[in-house]
């Protein structure tokens, strides 16, 4: 069995998805992930408002929740919320394994069952790809692994959303 090992910090669960639209025509809230390992994260949505804070990491999931001209409002799995250039998105879709959980490992399993084989068990906040969700579960992979995971476990991800393959 392999196991992962990742920051851990408490935070909760994401929030179930509103289907409105924005500007974009695209829906809101949803879930992309950063596209460069340095995004600045403004008070406001232009280049005159002060940095809030930087993430160091790309393919970090975010949430957009609104949409003003090239500017997304995000917001992180703690909660935090602040604007970003749209430059600076991508619409591949990544998760965080249980970044509210403190110890607690996360079973990968071979299949989309509860019962299945556990490939691996995933530590708090492990990135991950997501490649498909469907009935509960996502089929992720990683550097060294891939399998799937209960779909709650998942921050970067709506519970019981459709996403193919």
């Amino acid at each position: 069995m392999i196991l992962f090992t990742g920051l851990s910090v408490a935070t909760v669960p994401a929030k179930a998805q509103d289907t409105s639209n924005g500007a974009t025509g695209l829906p809101l809230p949803r879930f992309v992930s950063l596209k460069s390992d340095r995004v600045n994260v403004r008070l406001g949505p232009s280049r005159e408002h002060a940095v809030a804070w930087t993430f160091v990491q790309s393919g970090l999931p975010v949430e957009i929740i609104q949409e003003f001209e090239n500017w997304r409002r995000i917001r992180d799995w703690e909660g935090k919320q602040g604007w970003v250039f749209k430059s600076l998105l991508s619409g591949r879709r990544t998760a965080l394994v249980t970044p509210w959980e403190k110890n607690d490992r996360t079973p990968l399993r071979n299949r989309s069952r509860s019962d299945a084989v556990i490939v691996a068990e995933l530590e708090p906040f492990v990135l991950t790809s997501v490649d498909q969700c469907a009935g509960g579960w996502c089929k992720v992979n990683g550097t060294n692994y891939e399998g799937w995971l209960d779909q709650t476990r998942l921050f970067g991800v709506y519970p019981d959303e459709l996403i193919e393959d």
